[in-house]
């Protein structure tokens, strides 16, 4: 099942001060993105491989007559590698006016949160990892990490992809 994600969405609802988010699953931690990059989610699918690519870019998919290239989010965020099952989804997003598709574990909600919630990532968390987060959100008992995707999809860390994609 394809779940298409409207273009009218606004990440955030200026009058109520919230953030709309698809909430996903990585290696049993929960991740989000903001739902304003997210164009579509569908079931995983095959792929073509892409040589010399990095190693985090699992390869190519076809989405309908589209070539986008496939992200291993695991792979992406340092993550072991896992077999994929009837949860594993894509979630394609777009960065710079270029679709991406990433692999997740299981897609788990769409949910809207005050922006009140959204704390800044700790200062304690530092390298390059720190500009993917873009902050952190408590929720129950868990937190609830928020991926920065113009940071993990940098056009400049792409030069495979980039010439293969049309």
């Amino acid at each position: 099942m394809t779940t298409t994600i409207p273009e009218t969405t606004d990440r955030r609802d200026r009058r109520a001060g919230t953030v709309h988010l698809v909430v996903f699953r990585l290696a049993g931690e929960r991740y989000a993105v903001e739902i304003a990059k997210v164009r579509e989610i569908v079931p995983a699918s095959d792929y073509t491989r892409l040589p010399h690519a990095p190693d985090y870019v699992l390869g190519l998919i076809n989405l309908r007559g589209e070539v986008v290239p496939l992200v291993d989010l695991r792979r992406r965020l340092g993550l072991p590698a896992e077999q994929w099952n009837d949860e594993t989804r894509m979630v394609v997003v777009e960065v710079g006016g270029k679709k991406s598709a990433l692999a997740v574990d299981e897609v788990v909600e769409v949910s809207r949160i005050g922006e009140e919630r959204v704390i800044p990532s700790p200062s304690t968390v530092a390298g390059p990892e720190r500009e993917y987060l873009s902050g952190l959100v408590q929720q129950d008992d868990r937190l609830l990490v928020l991926l920065n995707v113009d940071a993990l999809l940098k056009e400049e860390e792409w030069p495979a992809a980039e010439s293969v994609a049309v």
